[in-house]
């Protein structure tokens, strides 16, 4: 399988590139900002693995060069995309009364443009019965708990669900699969700062294992789907 992850660098999206890496015959290519956890994913993933199938690549989903730069290092890695998923996302938590208009910029960018921009310049990448994951949370989800604070967050996050829904509508003809999977709770840096001394039922790599699974499998029985995953909401 030929495997995109975005957000790789730490958390969620870091183990869910050590689960795909296991299996010696995936191709993934990881990205984030971050090169030093890139670096660190890159080197965990030849210790499991002990092959080179993780490819890495430092890359500003918001302000980088998707035609000139990302998309071509992505198609020498790879001819063809299997899977996508766009885990990349990014967390302010203030009270509605302290955001400015430059906030709401920054959580619709991060949560959303980004998931928007590399589909589309993936699209005519994709595989027959590829699938796209969305990485989701359930404070987006339509009648969830909802939180002081994280009204952009959870706003972004329900225009992500959306998003989805509509692709997967347009993508039939392409044979594309599009779900998103709204998180509840795991622990990852993101949570502590929500959240601060909460206590996840999940860790990220108990998470990870959930979406690796969804995004190999779950477009057999799903499209065009929005999918609690939550034990606990935080």
């Amino acid at each position: 399988m030929n495997i995109i992850v975005t957000g790789a660098s730490r958390g969620i999206g870091f183990e869910t590139v050590k689960i795909f890496a296991q299996d010696g015959q995936n191709n993934v290519f990881a990205l984030a900002r971050g090169k030093a956890g890139l670096e660190e994913l890159q080197q965990a993933c030849r210790n499991i693995s002990g092959i080179d199938n993780v490819h890495i690549f430092p890359f500003d989903l918001l302000n980088g060069n998707y035609r000139a730069i990302l998309i071509p290092e992505i198609l020498q890695k790879m001819k063809s995309v299997d899977i996508l998923v766009n885990n990349a996302g990014m967390l302010i938590q203030k009270p509605f009364e302290m955001m400015e208009g430059s906030d709401f910029d920054v959580m619709f960018n991060a949560n959303v443009k980004t998931a928007f921009n590399l589909t589309r310049h993936l699209l005519p990448h994709f595989s027959k019965n590829s699938h796209i994951v969305n990485i989701g949370s359930m404070g987006g989800f339509q009648g969830s708990a909802k939180f002081p604070g994280l009204s952009l967050y959870s706003a972004s996050k329900g225009a992500l669900a959306i998003l989805t829904e509509c692709l997967a509508e347009e993508f039939i003809g392409r044979q594309i699969k599009v779900n998103c999977l709204a998180l509840g709770s795991a622990q990852t840096e993101m949570l502590e700062q929500a959240f601060p001394g909460y206590k996840a039922l999940l860790s990220a790599a108990e998470m990870a294992a959930f979406i690796a699974d969804f995004a190999l499998h779950g477009h057999q029985w799903f499209n065009g789907k929005v999918l609690p995953v939550a034990v606990s909401t935080p």
